[in-house]
């Protein structure tokens, strides 16, 4: 089942209208969507290389896009969708303690955790609860954001051929491996929040 979804993956990464679904995902995550927008990023960059800086701009601009609609959440509605949202990821007692570490350290909240595997809309919608600096959120996510889809766009590309060889024989290996990833994302959100 798994190589039959990555084989889908990869004969999608060829349609026109797989860019739009990388930013459709890359969108919603930073919102409200619990799928990291790498799960399309990398097959398509894989498929094709050529296209790796494009695929990794699509899910930056996406990613800050979504990113203003999980701070208005935060901002706007924190009370009724915010909520339900933190507290259906399992933050909702955490959230006292992220709005206090934003009065000292917001910079280094936005910028460190939107590099991690930790769910950015845990970011967005605190920061607008936080009543963060609107300007100042949108330069770090773009950096953040930018520094994380570009980053994985320069490993992708450069080791191309090989990195698809690797992940095709290794399939499950690599799966196990990505999920571990997220799930100590979610861990460590929980505990370090």
């Amino acid at each position: 089942m798994l190589r039959k979804l990555y084989d889908w993956v990869i004969a999608y990464s060829a349609k026109p209208s797989a860019p739009w679904a990388l930013a459709l995902v890359a969108f919603l995550e930073s919102s409200v969507f619990p799928v990291p927008p790498d799960v399309l990023q990398v097959p398509m960059t894989l498929a094709r290389p050529d296209r790796a800086w494009r695929y990794a701009l699509i899910a930056t601009v996406a990613s800050v896009l979504g990113g203003l609609v999980g701070y208005a959440i935060g901002a706007l509605l924190y009370d009724s969708v915010g909520k339900f949202l933190i507290d259906l990821y399992g933050y909702g007692s955490k959230v006292d303690q992220f709005r206090a570490a934003y009065a000292h350290y917001g910079h280094w909240v936005i910028l460190l955790k939107g590099l991690t595997p930790i769910p950015f809309k845990l970011v967005t919608i605190t920061s607008g609860f936080a009543d963060y600096n609107l300007f100042w959120f949108v330069l770090l996510s773009i950096i953040t954001r930018g520094a994380r889809f570009f980053i994985l766009a320069a490993i992708l590309h450069h080791f191309g051929a090989s990195a698809r060889e690797f992940i095709e024989k290794r399939l499950g290996l690599v799966t196990l491996g990505f999920l571990a990833v997220l799930v100590i994302g979610l861990v460590a959100a929980a505990y370090f929040a």
